[in-house]
């Protein structure tokens, strides 16, 4: 069985304020787009997962895969499985591929062993892997709240626009991004925000993290404006960072002049 776990990208992110558990709330909109990691899942006679493309940087026993298969296995006592992760998403940018790729293995046992899980079921087991895995259970535009958990339907009309995202290979840790982050109660419904036209979107729509996280790293800030300099009607940084992403009303153009470390793509919504 393979499966395509898919990047997502954040319109608006409000941190509203820390809770006692140590999380904080939040309130975003999450938007998944076409980019991929690829998932293989076999049946196997014993337990084993490999990895290719971007190095994760992590413990074969942390990696999110790993961890979504013993999930399951403790409820459901499934037999053994190889699993193998071409990572194509970069790390620590905002775009949730980790997240994306638990939530996918969920949902491969779940069908490769007809475990009959409803969605509800699995969201909740993807939430005790990471507080937005369960966006990638159904994986369609939501609005997330509480600590990205909870989850309602939103209307985005993005038709004929286009999309370029760049990751400087800046990896910004999510303990980092909310040690440094200002809460405030914003005064705008991100909701009703998403679902005005795009082109309403950059006076009212804004990510909370980008203030501290552009302080450490001001190139980010330089970036997002070169992609409101060359036409995008909308950017901004997505999750906690460091990906920024442009939004078009015609296809953009690579940029020239980036580092050769630099990770950029461009797609049609």
């Amino acid at each position: 069985m393979i499966l395509f776990p898919s990047a997502k990208i954040n319109f608006g992110l409000n941190v509203l304020n820390k809770r006692k558990d140590g999380f904080h709330n939040l309130e975003t909109c999450m938007f998944p787009i076409p980019l991929y990691d690829v998932l293989e899942i076999l049946p196997s006679s014993r337990f084993c997962f490999t990895q290719s493309g971007l190095d994760t940087d992590c413990l074969t026993k942390d990696n999110l895969c790993v961890r979504a298969y013993h999930l399951i296995n403790d409820n459901y006592a499934i037999d053994p499985v190889y699993l193998h992760l071409q990572k194509n998403i970069p790390m620590g940018a905002g775009l949730g591929g980790g997240s994306s790729d638990a939530a996918y293995t969920l949902k491969a046992l779940n069908q490769l062993f007809d475990l009959k899980i409803k969605n509800t079921e699995l969201s909740e087991m993807a939430s005790f892997l990471g507080s937005d895995c369960a966006f990638f259970i159904d994986s369609s535009p939501k609005l997330c709240t509480s600590k990205g958990e909870i989850m309602s339907k939103v209307k985005i009309d993005l038709f004929g626009c286009y999309l370029k995202l760049i990751y400087p290979n800046i990896h910004v840790s999510t303990k980092q991004a909310y040690s440094n982050v200002k809460c405030h109660i914003s005064k705008n419904n991100i909701k009703q925000d998403v679902e005005n036209p795009i082109i309403m979107w950059k006076n009212t729509i804004t990510n909370s993290f980008e203030q501290s996280v552009f302080q450490l790293h001001p190139i980010l800030s330089s970036i997002k404006q070169s992609l409101y300099d060359e036409g995008a009607i909308y950017a901004s940084m997505t999750g906690s960072g460091s990906t920024l992403f442009g939004i078009y009303d015609k296809e953009p153009h690579k940029s020239f002049g980036l580092k050769k470390d630099y990770f950029e793509f461009i797609c049609a919504i």
